[in-house]
């Protein structure tokens, strides 16, 4: 269907705009004409009177009614409401439904059925309780669970006509048990358990018990769910959907161990079931936080791409998560003055401000502090302790596997670091706006995502990571975290620079690499991450990569013996993400990110 009000600032003048060419055309015996500008101003306005009154005399003339709203493709949303409202007033209430259904199944937020004749108390009894229940469970399985509050007004009128028709033909079973699914979706979670018992009690069957487990489930009522679902196996002792939504109510009412056996008597009949593995997944990092878990998930959902509870507990279980959901913030010095500085974005004037900091810190801080405060200096660096954070890593820590950095995006003049690249070109810059600062719902799909960026040339990859856009709407106390997020999808944008390339010798690899081991820099943490999401979407790097980043790690960890390291948590975050890492690694990178026990300073 397609609808004409999209972005409209005022939709009732709109309407009666096209109500005056109705009219027109009206008058001038064109009746097709008349008829779709009517469809277009309820489209507009759904209950505007005069429309109404326009459409009741389209219906009554003598060359009008049903055909002057043809059901043509590519079907128009207006003209489908239209037909409906001429239906119902010639005595067609079940077809007028059916189609206002349709309507509100393509336009959720629109309120179609707001009309007299839905309200009519002899509808019910003019309509077919198999077809409305249909009808009740077909709106129900389009919308949100629940809707939001703010979303439910435009669904009142089918509440109202699901209750009538549930007073009209109490014992119908199917008619209580969609009005109960219908209810519990819109908030009304005791309408929802009391029509769902009701269908139990006249009419059992499993979707009844099923409905009442979900009413109760919504109220927290776990019990009494658990019990309403084990009546509903017992009419189908064989849906491994329902074993697996037992698994996850006794996980929610606080037995996850109950929970997870239910889930694996499901995988014990069908080790790749499309509800019990997702969810499996889920319990088990639950239980016992290992990555693993969550990686046999994504290689799951990779070769079942259309499982969307797959995507679900992924998503799920990474936005808990730094790196798998999320970036950082950063956590330097300039970084913490900027933010006080910031505090309330007032209008305070950054012309005085003057830092001093004891070792240089990340280029892309200071970059940030920057363009947050509009200055293009301030900070001064009053020693360099060793080892040296300008350079390389494999300069001052040989022990690793990378033996020689090619080149980086930053060069240094004493303390200070200036852009080594060119500023990219206006085509890549728009090309990552359309990405920045928006977050992933999992590594997977951010690499996936990425890919937008894989027809950009790599002096523009690297130019965008140093001089990487800002929008003037941007606020200035998000800007730090706007850059970085700049940064990290420029980075997964190098992770499919020429594709084709074999990982182990290729340019993306190599370019990777140089920025994750050249000096300290959130562009590290970036190129890490990028090829952490590299390994997630490919198991055949991921040893290479767990290496890779393993070491960088350990290099951040042995400078912290003489200096301090601000990326260093980020970097014991990023090994947390890496599927296949050493577990003492893995331990390590725990023990640096773990808060202090408050008993050691008892």
């Amino acid at each position: 269907m397609t609808d004409p009000s999209e972005g409209m600032a005022d939709p009732r003048l709109q309407a009666q705009g096209e109500l005056s060419m109705a009219r027109l055309a009206l008058d001038d015996g064109e009746l097709r004409h008349a008829a779709d500008h009517v469809a277009r101003a309820l489209v507009y306005d759904p209950v505007l009177p005069e429309t109404h009154e326009l459409l009741a005399a389209l219906a009554a003339h003598p060359r009008g009614g049903a055909d002057l709203f043809p059901l043509d493709q590519p079907v128009f949303l207006g003209t489908v409401v239209a037909r409906a409202h001429v239906l119902a007033a010639r005595g067609e209430p079940q077809q007028a439904l059916s189609l206002l259904v349709s309507a509100q199944c393509h336009e959720p937020g629109g309120a179609w059925a707001d009309v007299p004749w839905t309200r009519d108390p002899a509808l019910p009894a003019r309509l077919a309780p198999d077809d409305v229940s249909m009808l009740v469970m077909r709106l129900a399985s389009k919308l949100g669970d629940p809707v939001p509050e703010e979303e439910r007004p435009p669904l009142r009128p089918f509440c109202d006509l699901a209750r009538a028709m549930c007073q009209a033909y109490p014992g119908h079973g199917a008619m209580l048990w969609t009005s109960s699914i219908l209810m519990r979706r819109v908030g009304a979670t005791g309408e929802a358990i009391g029509l769902a018992a009701r269908a139990e009690s006249v009419e059992p069957s499993f979707h009844a018990a099923m409905a009442l487990g979900y009413a109760y489930r919504a109220e927290q009522r776990y019990q009494e769910a658990e019990q309403a679902w084990l009546r509903a196996l017992r009419f189908d002792p064989g849906n491994l959907a329902l074993h697996t939504d037992i698994g996850e109510l006794l996980a929610l009412a606080g037995r996850p161990a109950e929970g997870l056996a239910w889930v694996e008597r499901a995988l014990q009949q069908d080790p790749h079931d499309p509800s019990a593995f997702p969810t499996a997944c889920g319990m088990r990092f639950e239980r016992d936080g290992d990555l693993a878990h969550l990686v046999a998930l994504a290689d799951y959902l990779r070769e079942n791409p259309g499982n969307g509870h797959a995507d679900g507990v992924l998503t799920h279980h990474s936005q808990r998560m730094y790196w798998l959901g999320h970036i950082p913030s950063p956590s330097e010095a300039v970084i913490n003055v900027l933010r006080q500085v910031l505090a309330d974005d007032g209008p305070q004037d950054p012309g005085g401000i003057a830092l001093t900091v004891s070792a240089p810190e990340p280029p892309s801080a200071l970059m940030a502090f920057a363009a947050s405060l509009g200055v293009s200096d301030g900070v001064t660096i009053t020693e360099v302790p060793e080892p040296d954070a300008r350079r390389p890593v494999p300069e001052v820590f040989a022990d690793g596997p990378v033996r020689a950095v090619r080149g980086g995006v930053w060069v240094y003049e004493g303390t200070a670091a200036r852009p080594a690249v060119a500023p990219p070109s206006q085509a890549a810059v728009q090309a990552v706006l359309g990405l920045a600062g928006h977050r992933w719902r999992h590594l997977p799909a951010a690499y996936d995502d990425a890919v937008r960026l894989s027809g950009l040339g790599l002096g523009d990859l690297l130019g965008l990571l140093v001089h990487p856009p800002v929008p003037d709407e941007v606020p200035r106390r998000h800007r730090a975290d706007w850059i970085r997020s700049v940064q990290a999808w420029t980075c997964l944008g190098i992770a499919h620079h020429r594709a084709d390339q074999p990982w182990h010798q290729s340019e993306r690899r190599a370019v990777l690499v140089d920025l994750a081991y050249g000096p300290e820099d959130w562009v590290s943490e970036m190129a890490l991450a990028a090829m952490i999401a590299t390994a997630w979407v490919d198991p055949g790097v991921r040893a290479d990569v767990a290496e890779l980043v393993a070491w960088r790690f350990m290099a951040a960890v042995q400078a912290t013996r003489s200096r301090p390291v601000t990326v260093l948590e980020s970097l014991a975050l990023l090994v947390r993400a890496t599927p296949d890492v050493h577990p003492e690694v893995r331990s390590l990178a725990d023990d640096v990110v773990a808060p202090p026990d408050p008993r050691a300073t008892a």
